[in-house]
């Protein structure tokens, strides 16, 4: 049975946003059972059964415009044209068009506006967090800031995702604040959280009303991927669509 979290946040109704679990597909161990990632070596047809079982069990309202992700800055509309298109964030204004993004252990971030007139997915592993991404996708919201709403999906926790000085730095040099954001664990090494660092990102904007970020990929196996935790892994999918009402 399909296994998939739904953001528990006041979106208006024409929104409609969800995400995977590893339960409820085809896919053969280590990817069991429910990846949804072409590029990560598991069976083709095993995914394309697996993306056949979410369009069936959300009725999607078309196909989910997948990217390929690569840690950057790019966002793209949710168009049939940019599909495989490279980005990490993806936008609509439209009903129908699908936003979706990979993760197992990035940060899966959703949006939308209180009127439901725009909705958004974004990867930001802790690269595109550094570099913009969520500063980025806000651009493409034609409210004010007061008006997004925010959902922060399954990543890995702050007890676990272990980075070296340089990520650290990274994120001190474009925003000072972030310093509380890391713990001192070993020699050169901090234990950095990504809930934190998306939450003083988004604030910076303006952006207050968000919601989740009490998940951790990597300590929680018999729900998650985790690429950190076991490499050769599947994919959950977080998405989310305006459709009619």
């Amino acid at each position: 049975m399909l296994d998939v979290i739904t953001p528990h946040w006041p979106a208006p109704p024409p929104v409609k946003a969800y995400t995977t679990t590893r339960h409820g597909g085809v896919s053969r161990p280590p990817y069991d059972s429910f990846n949804l990632a072409e590029h990560v070596g598991d069976d083709v047809q095993a995914v394309a059964t697996n993306r056949a079982i979410l369009a069936k069990t959300l009725k999607l309202p078309t196909e989910p415009i997948w990217l390929t992700q690569v840690h950057s800055t790019q966002a793209i509309a949710a168009q049939s044209t940019y599909l495989n298109g490279t980005a990490d964030a993806t936008y609509t204004h439209q009903t129908g068009p699908i936003c979706v993004v990979l993760t197992a252990d990035c940060l899966p971030v959703l949006l939308c506006d209180r009127q439901g007139t725009t909705v958004a997915a974004v990867h930001a592993g802790w690269r595109g967090l550094a570099a913009g991404i969520l500063e980025t996708i806000l651009q493409y919201f034609q409210v004010p800031a007061q008006d997004i709403l925010v959902w922060l999906g399954p990543a890995i926790g702050p007890q676990v995702f272990e980075v070296g000085d340089e990520v650290r730095a990274a994120f001190i040099q474009a925003l000072p604040l972030a310093q509380v954001a890391f713990t001192p664990s070993r020699q050169g090494h901090w234990l950095a959280n990504l809930y934190q660092l998306a939450h003083q990102r988004l604030n910076q904007q303006g952006v207050t009303h968000i919601y989740g970020g009490d998940f951790c990929t990597y300590t929680d196996p018999a729900r998650f991927y985790s690429y950190r935790r076991d490499k050769t892994t599947g994919r959950m999918a977080s998405l989310i669509w305006l459709q009619d009402v």
